[in-house]
């Protein structure tokens, strides 16, 4: 086993898997309460954007952490940061210590992501076993669709509540 392949397989499993428990918990606590703080968040369509967040999550991080088509996994790794920066974190500061929690932890994952979307998800993974998405082109667009897709999201469906900056 060779120590690349043995990190990729750690980081992905634990980023993935971390990735699941947050759309396993939106679901596992109602989806009305993860509506009503989408709601105070400033999403248009809380009750759809909290089931597919959740289904984002939970699914994408599954893919992540097996390696099945990473590239696109690890896009919404980097749109589920993205938005989370913007919409919570980012008036905050950077510390993930302030009360509210800064923008430094969700922008870690996003980094990662990107990372392993660009080296690819090493040999102990289903895309290596299956041929899927081989190459640094597909890296690089699985960090383009998750800025795209987060850029489109919050176009889309984010209005920044009143009062904040």
């Amino acid at each position: 086993m060779e120590r690349i392949d043995t990190a990729l397989l750690l980081v992905r499993v634990f980023f993935g898997i971390s990735l699941f428990w947050h759309g396993y918990n939106k679901i596992r606590s109602g989806m009305t309460g993860t509506a009503a703080w989408f709601s105070s968040i400033g999403m248009a369509r809380p009750r759809a954007q909290a089931r597919a967040a959740a289904a984002v999550e939970i699914l994408g991080g599954l893919s992540f952490a097996a390696g099945l088509l990473t590239p696109l996994a690890a896009a919404s790794l980097i749109a589920t940061m993205i938005v989370a920066i913007v919409t919570v974190h980012w008036k905050i500061g950077f510390f993930i210590f302030l009360p509210g929690g800064g923008w430094e932890y969700c922008a870690s994952i996003a980094v990662l992501a990107a990372a392993v979307s660009l080296a690819g998800p090493g040999t102990y993974s289903i895309d290596r076993t299956l041929g899927l998405l081989e190459g640094p082109s597909f890296g690089v667009a699985g960090i383009a669709l998750g800025v795209l897709a987060a850029t489109a999201h919050l176009a889309l469906t984010w209005k920044r509540p009143e009062g904040t900056r």
